[in-house]
């Protein structure tokens, strides 16, 4: 009887992985697609569902509110086109804007893409806020555990990317913006990414939790400005950016083997002092920057430099890892 259980057990475990695999990719296009909005095929999916769901837009500009929500996993967003800019998530929400009961949508609110569902991976699209300079204008919120975010683009000008929760590994991804754009509690790997300085400010404002031992760490990424606008005689002089400014106590980020334009301060870093007055701690530290922004001769002295030892520990692994093994690398 034992093995007769065994048996069906196999079979329905076979039966149930080969229409996982076979299931039918999800295509969201304007005309001629499953669904017309990236929302309406997110829908689609049940909450609770432990099958994978694969959702392949279609190029073109997509005007909506969009949220995966708590509760929806395993979903994979792709951008069909050849290149992120090809398929864009847009809309142009942001703090202060009022909701149907005059109040204020707040930071949060703002997204144009909410995720807070876990294992979630978007590749080769768009995340975009045009809202403009009008105070917190969110593009892409996350609030779950282990995304993953492969040639996207995330576009805006303050509070551009929230990091809010969980685990994220950012490759080779485009963030632009200029006040806080890289900001929340997040524990995040940016590998190889461009982070795209917008008229000065600070490229990052963590909230890390204390207990976590690291925060954002940026890996082999590039720091660059746009071209305009200038400052100084001759009008040649970047505006001067912070590389990040703790939005909490014992903010924890960390830039490694990263190339900085000249954009970037001297001091590096900046106070963000608390409401007692005193500027909040915090847990900063670079290895071996180049460009030059990366001379660290002027680096402020509650900053850190680590040694090749301290440096080389920290991989995507060992930051990612978690209780549970998580390895966005791993295929």
């Amino acid at each position: 009887m034992k093995s007769v259980k065994l048996a069906c057990a196999l079979v329905t475990l076979f039966a149930a992985t080969t229409l996982a695999e076979d299931a039918k990719p999800i295509t969201v296009a304007a005309t001629g697609g499953d669904f017309a909005t990236v929302q309406a095929a997110i829908d689609s999916i049940p909450k609770g569902d432990k099958d994978s769901h694969i959702l392949i837009i279609k190029p073109g500009t997509y005007k909506e509110k969009i949220k995966i929500s708590k509760g929806q996993t395993h979903i994979t967003l792709k951008g069909d086109g050849e290149k992120p800019a090809d398929t864009v998530l847009s809309f142009d929400d942001w703090a202060q804007r009022k909701d149907k009961d005059g109040k204020d949508i707040g930071t949060r609110g703002s997204a144009s893409v909410a995720i807070e569902g876990s294992d979630i991976t978007c590749e080769n699209l768009t995340f975009e806020n045009t809202a403009g300079d009008v105070g917190q204008a969110v593009a892409l919120r996350t609030q779950g555990d282990k995304f993953i975010f492969r040639n996207c683009r995330m576009t805006g000008w303050q509070d551009t990317l929230y990091a809010n929760d969980g685990r994220a590994y950012y490759e080779n991804c485009y963030i632009e913006g200029r006040t806080d754009f890289i900001f929340g509690r997040a524990v995040a790997v940016f590998d190889h990414c461009e982070l795209r300085s917008k008229n000065g400010g600070f490229v990052t404002a963590a909230s890390t939790n204390e207990k976590d031992p690291f925060g954002y760490v940026f890996l082999d990424c590039k720091l660059t400005h746009d071209p305009k606008p200038f400052k100084g005689p001759g009008g040649n002089v970047p505006v001067p950016t912070s590389l990040g400014r703790p939005w909490r106590p014992m903010a924890s980020v960390t830039f490694i083997r990263c190339t900085m334009g000249p954009h970037i301060k001297p001091e590096g870093w900046s106070e963000w002092k608390g409401d007692d007055g005193k500027p909040k701690p915090a847990r900063y530290s670079e290895f071996a920057s180049t460009g030059p922004g990366g001379n660290v001769s002027k680096r402020v002295d509650w900053s850190k430099q680590l040694t090749k030892a301290e440096a080389d520990a920290i991989t995507v692994e060992s930051v990612l890892a978690g209780k549970d093994g998580w390895n966005p690398k791993a295929k």
